[in-house]
């Protein structure tokens, strides 16, 4: 007996599958900002001549980068409320995307301002420019053109990672794909247009954040 191919029950409920791509988009959004500032904060605190203060930066990425997202996801999501925090479970999961962001973008932006020519610094001060100046008009800007397509890569990588908010019941692209194939049973038909959304949602991303880093790049 062969299996039948029918589409009908995801066509019906298609609007709920771009409404939570959507809201995916909106989370990695949310979570790559915040994420670059942690990140960014990170990576000068492992670059500090403060022992104590690289030790804890260090500690930081070291425990993130070791432990499991979902684990991240689940831990803080049920640990917060018993602490006295509570967030919805939106909030919850940006929170975690964005600490978990945090810890990889750090070691990007760390690799991007090690890479800048001391030079540059060193003309900051002859102009009279303090640490903080130097920081945020010199330093920053060029490094971050020079990551951008670590950044790029993050943050795809980040949006799908989204998709692990099903777990907690966030209304996102695999939520409502879960949704929709216990509901109707049509378990390939689901998965195949889920899938084919979030390769083109990448796709998309990708070619736009390749015209942003075209625009931007530093020409040699």
């Amino acid at each position: 007996m062969s299996y039948q191919l029918n589409f009908s029950a995801v066509w019906r409920d298609f609007p709920s599958l771009l409404a939570g791509l959507g809201l995916g988009l909106e989370l990695a959004l949310a979570s790559i900002a915040i994420g670059c500032v942690i990140g960014l904060a990170t990576a000068f605190a492992l670059l500090s001549r403060r022992r104590a203060l690289r030790s804890l930066a260090s500690l930081y990425v070291t425990v993130i980068r070791n432990t499991p997202i979902l684990v991240l996801i689940l831990g803080i999501y049920f640990a917060l409320p018993s602490a006295g925090i509570r967030l919805d479970k939106l909030s919850s999961f940006v929170v975690t995307l964005s600490l978990y962001a945090g810890a990889y973008l750090s070691e990007v932006f760390r690799s991007g301002l090690v890479g800048i020519p001391k030079g540059l610094r060193e003309a900051g001060l002859a102009i009279g420019l303090t640490e903080g100046q130097i920081r945020t008009s010199i330093l920053v800007p060029v490094m971050l053109r020079n990551v951008l397509p670590a950044l790029s890569n993050n943050f795809i990588s980040l949006f799908k990672d989204t998709s692990l908010a099903a777990a907690i019941a966030v209304p996102e692209l695999t939520y409502y794909a879960r949704k929709i194939n216990v509901e109707s049973y049509r378990v390939i038909e689901t998965w195949l247009v889920t899938t084919a959304l979030y390769v083109a949602a990448c796709y998309l991303i990708a070619l736009l954040l390749r015209v942003v880093e075209q625009r931007l790049a530093i020409r040699r």
